[in-house]
C-alpha cells in the first residue's frame, strides 16, 4: 500500500508497539502531528511544557517499564532542547528513540529558519543517529533505531526526518515488531574462571550497578548472594534491586554510601562487580579503589573492561545470561567471620538525629515510606534530596527509584514522574522528591501533570539554598558562599494553585505527616513544600579522590 512518510511514521510506531510518545509539535513534523491526529486511537501524545520536560519523560517512562521511550520534537531550537534529555538517558543506558523534524532536504546547509545538524550535535550522546534522506529510507531507518536502543548496552538512537520526507509518497510494507534475539552463550571459560575466583574467596563484595536493572536480574543476583553468602553492595542506579532489609544488602557504595559499604569493598579480597563501571562517584581513588581484593567484572559491555580500574577476569554478557549460568558453578559456601566483621563496622555507621520540632530529611522520607508502602516509585531531581533519598528510601522494587545518575541534571525530576506516571496509568503511587534548585529549572511540568490529571506527589525539600554545591563550598572553599543563595521568594502552595494544582507548607514532621496523608487522597498533582535547615548535609561524605580514610561523617 503507498502511504505518506507521515502515516509510514506513526505505522511503524504501532509495529513497534508504541502506544504512548511525548512531544511538542512545531513547522517541520506539521505533517507528522497531522497523522498522529488520525491514529490518536492507538498512539497517545503526551504534550509537555517543554521539549526537555518531553525527552524527561519518555527517559522515565523507560526506566518505569523497561520499554523504548518515544519522544517527538520540531527542527532547531525543538531538536536542541532534546539534547540534555538524551545526553541523561545516554549516560543511564536508557532505551529512547528521539525524533526531530528538519527543514525540508533542498533548505538543508543555507541556515533556513529553525535549521540545525541535530545529528552533528547528538553524535557523541547517541547509541547511532539516523537523517533520512528519502522516504523510502524511513521504515527500515525507525526499525533499525527501535532495535538499537534495546540491543545490547540500551540507549538512546536519534532520527532527524527532514520535512518533504514526510510528505512524499512511497510503497510501505508492514513487517513483525521486533524482537531481541536470545543473548549469546558466555565463554565457557570466563565462567570457569569466575566460578573458581568466587569458590576460593574468604571475605567477597559483590558491587552491582544499573546493568542488572536493565537485565532484570535481580532473582539471579539474590539467588548468588545467598548460595555464596556473599554481601551486596550498590550504586545509585541501582536501588531497589535487593530489597531494603535484606540480610546481605549492605547498601549504598560511593561518596555517599555509608561507611561499611566502603570498608567492606576496601578489605574484601574479591570484588565481583556485576553491571557496573566503576565510576568516579564510586571508585573515587581507582589506584586505591579494592585495593587488597581481585576483582572480576561482568559486563555486557566489553570497552567497560579496564577503563577506569583495572580488572583480574571479566565474563562479557546479559547479566542475566551470565549470572543463570555461573550460578551452578558456584558453590554453596559461608562467610561467618567475614560477616561478623561487617555487622561490627555496621554498628559503628552514620546515624542522623531525629527532631520533632523542625523537618529533618530522613524523617520526611521516613514518613513517606511508610504512607506510601512497598509499591511506590520514587524519582528524584538532583543535589542533597536525591542523595537522602538514596540513603533513606526503603527500596523493595526494581525500577521503583528513578534518577539521573552519569549526567546529574537537575530538572530531571518533574518530567520523568509524568513519564513513569504515564506509563504506571494508576497501577503505582509515583512520587517525586526535589529541591527547590532543581525544581526551579522545570517545575513549569506542573501544567502538563494537571492536563492529564496525573496524581504526581511532588515533595519539595526547601533550604532556600542551592544545598549540595554549599555543601561543598562549607567543606572545600571555607565558607565562600558564591552564587548559591539565589534570595528566592517563590510561595510553593500558590504557583502549585496557580497551575491548577494543590499544595502545602510545612515546618515540621506533624504538618508532613498530615500533608503527605491528604496527598494521598488527591486525584491531581499535589506539591508538599518542606522547609528545612540550610545547613543540613548529606552524610557521610568521601571527597572526589578521596578514600575510606577521607570520610567525613560529622
Amino acid at each position: 500500500m503507498k502511504l505518506t512518510g507521515s502515516e509510514i511514521f506513526a505505522e511503524v510506531l504501532i509495529e513497534q508497539g508504541v502506544d504512548v510518545m511525548f512531544g511538542y509539535p512545531g513547522g517541520s513534523v506539521l505533517n507528522l502531528y497531522d497523522a498522529l491526529y488520525k491514529y490518536q486511537d492507538r498512539i497517545t501524545h503526551i504534550l509537555t511544557a517543554h521539549e526537555q520536560g518531553a525527552a524527561h519523560a519518555a527517559d522515565g517512562y523507560a526506566r518505569a517499564t523497561g520499554r523504548t521511550g518515544v519522544v517527538l520534537a520540531t527542527s532547531g531550537p525543538g531538536a536542541t532542547n532534546l539534547v540534555t534529555g538524551i545526553a541523561t538517558a545516554y549516560m543511564d543506558s536508557v532505551p529512547m528513540v528521539a525524533f526531530t523534524g528538519n527543514v525540508g532536504t533542498s533548505l538543508i546547509g543555507r541556515d533556513s529558519f529553525q535549521e540545525v545538524y541535530i545529528a552533528g550535535i547528538t553524535m557523541p550522546i547517541t547509541k547511532h543517529n539516523f537523517v533520512v534522506r528519502k522516504v523510502e529510507e524511513l521504515a527500515d531507518v525507525m526499525r533499525s533505531a527501535f532495535r538499537i536502543a534495546q540491543s545490547g548496552r540500551k540507549g538512546p538512537v536519534l532520527v532527524d526526518i527532514p520535512k518533504d520526507v514526510t510528505s512524499a509518497v512511497c510503497e510501505f510494507n508492514p513487517r513483525p515488531r521486533w524482537t531481541p534475539p536470545a543473548p549469546a552463550v558466555p565463554d565457557a571459560t570466563a565462567l570457569a574462571q569466575a566460578a573458581e575466583m568466587i569458590n576460593a574467596a574468604k571475605r567477597p563484595v559483590i558491587y552491582f550497578g544499573g546493568g542488572v536493572a536493565a537485565s532484570e536480574a535481580g532473582e539471579e543476583l539474590r539467588q548468588l548472594t545467598q548460595k555464596a553468602q556473599i554481601p551486596a553492595t550498590y550504586t545509585l542506579m541501582a536501588a531497589g534491586v535487593l530489597g531494603y532489609g535484606e540480610e546481605l544488602n549492605l547498601g549504598l557504595l560511593g561518596m555517599h554510601g555509608c561507611r561499611t559499604t566502603n570498608k567492606a569493598v576496601d578489605e574484601a579480597d574479591l570484588v565481583i562487580a556485576i553491571g557496573t563501571r566503576f565510576s568516579d562517584r564510586v571508585a573515587l581513588n581507582p589506584q586505591t579503589f579494592a585495593r587488597r581484593a581481585s576483582i572480576l567484572q561482568i559486563d555486557i559491555d566489553p570497552s567497560e573492561v579496564n577503563k577506569n580500574v583495572a580488572v583480574d577476569k571479566w565474563v562479557i554478557g546479559d547479566v542475566k545470561t551470565v549470572l543463570r549460568a555461573l550460578l551452578p558453578l558456584v558453590q554453596p559456601a559461608e562467610h561467618p567471620e567475614w560477616m561478623e566483621l561487617i555487622r561490627s563496622w555496621q554498628a559503628q555507621d552514620y546515624r542522623p538525629r531525629d527532631d520533632a520540632y523542625s523537618l529533618k530529611p530522613h524523617q520526611i522520607i521516613g514518613s513517606i515510606c511508610e504512607q506510601a508502602g512497598p509499591d511506590a516509585v520514587y524519582v528524584t531531581d538532583v543535589g542533597q534530596h536525591q542523595m537522602w533519598a538514596a540513603q533513606y528510601v526503603r527500596h523493595v522494587r526494581p525500577r521503583s527509584f528513578i534518577t539521573s545518575g552519569g549526567l546529574g541534571t537537575m530538572g530531571f525530576g518533574y518530567g520523568a514522574a509524568i513519564g513513569a506516571c504515564t506509563a504506571l496509568a494508576g497501577s503505582r503511587r509515583v512520587i517525586m522528591l526535589t529541591g527547590d534548585g532543581s525544581f526551579h529549572m522545570n517545575l513549569n511540568e506542573c501544567c502538563t501533570a494537571v492536563s492529564y490529571e496525573l496524581p504526581v506527589i511532588t515533595v519539595i525539600f526547601n533550604n532556600q539554598v542551592l544545598g549540595m554545591v554549599r555543601q561543598w563550598q562549607t567543606a572545600f572553599y571555607g565558607r565562600r558562599y558564591s552564587a548559591t543563595d539565589p534570595h528566592r521568594k517563590t510561595d510553593y502552595p500558590k504557583l502549585a494553585e496557580a497551575f491548577g494544582a494543590q499544595g502545602r507548607r510545612c515546618t515540621n514532621l506533624e504538618e508532613f505527616r498530615q500533608a503527605f496523608a491528604w496527598a494521598l487522597e488527591q486525584k491531581g498533582p499535589v506539591w508538599i513544600e518542606c522547609v528545612i535547615d540550610k545547613d543540613e548535609k548529606v552524610l557521610p561524605m568521601i571527597p572526589a579522590g578521596g578514600t575510606l580514610d577521607d570520610i567525613m561523617m560529622s
